[in-house]
C-alpha cells in the first residue's frame, strides 16, 4: 500500500480559499518593485497564490487585490498578460487533466 502524499495548499488571494498548489499560480513581487507570474513557484520575492480561474482574475482587477496584496501599483498590462496565462492553464487542465 502505498503511503498517501500530503497534498501542499495555498491560499488564493482573491476568494481567500485553500486549494492544491497544483491548481494554482503564483505571482511574485521582487525586492525591486516588480510584479510577475512564477510558473516554476520557485522565484525569491513575497509570492501570493491565485487558481487558474479566468473569471476570478477579472475580479481581481476591479477589485484591484493584487494591488492590496502586494501593496504597488499592478498595470492593466499584468492582468491582461495573467489573465491570458490562467485561461491557457485552465484549458490545457481540462485537456490534460492536472499538471504535475
Amino acid at each position: 500500500m502505498m503511503k498517501q502524499r500530503k497534498v501542499p495548499m495555498r491560499k488564493d488571494v482573491i476568494s481567500q480559499e485553500m486549494k492544491p498548489k497544483k491548481e494554482m499560480v503564483r505571482i511574485v513581487k521582487t525586492a525591486a518593485g516588480e510584479i510577475s507570474i512564477d510558473p516554476t513557484g520557485k522565484k525569491s520575492g513575497r509570492g501570493a497564490y491565485v487558481s487558474l480561474e479566468p473569471d476570478a482574475i477579472k475580479r481581481a482587477q476591479s477589485k484591484q487585490i493584487l494591488e492590496k496584496t502586494f501593496g504597488i501599483e499592478v498595470s492593466a498590462d499584468f492582468y491582461t498578460e495573467l489573465f491570458e496565462y490562467v485561461d491557457h492553464q485552465k484549458a490545457r487542465q481540462e485537456l490534460f487533466g492536472v499538471r504535475k
